[in-house]
């Protein structure tokens, strides 16, 4: 390299997912529509999600006093109430386009963002109920949850 080259660094673009006519990795993804904007969550998807979680968390999550979940874009945050009313962060859902499959980000609370994670199962998404679990095991100090 001469001294005042310019390097231009293209970006990597998978085979197939090229702009000019070939598939786009949108095209291949339910949660995102053709023109690249995240898919919006149904509303029965989004009263079955709040049932499930409520469902799961008096079965399984006892030091819990209820569930709140809110919804922005293709997301779902999900924070835990404690009986004291303190509010636990837990984690966040991205949807797949399906009920029963969501992204799981857990909640960082050392950054205070959100950080796509893996489930126990190894993959990235799975149920609500499993990312639930995955999020309370961590931030309620339950290590079975994952087992």
């Amino acid at each position: 390299m001469m001294k005042g080259e310019v390097i231009t660094m293209t970006p990597f673009v998978p085979p197939g997912t090229r702009s000019d006519g070939g598939d786009t990795p949108q095209a291949h993804h339910p949660s995102v529509s053709q023109d690249g904007a995240m898919a919006k969550i149904p509303e029965s998807t989004k009263d079955s999600l709040q049932y499930r979680l409520a469902a799961r968390a008096r079965e399984r999550w006892p030091a819990l006093a209820r569930i709140n979940t809110r919804f922005r874009a293709g997301f779902v945050y999900v924070d835990g109430v404690l009986p004291d009313g303190q509010v636990l962060k837990l984690c966040r859902l991205r949807y797949a386009g399906y009920a029963n499959q969501w992204g799981f980000a857990i909640y960082r609370a050392s950054h205070d963002d959100y950080e796509d994670s893996f489930l126990p199962t190894g993959s990235m998404g799975g149920t609500a109920e499993d990312a639930l679990d995955t999020a309370c095991g961590l931030y309620l100090n339950d290590p079975t949850a994952w087992t």
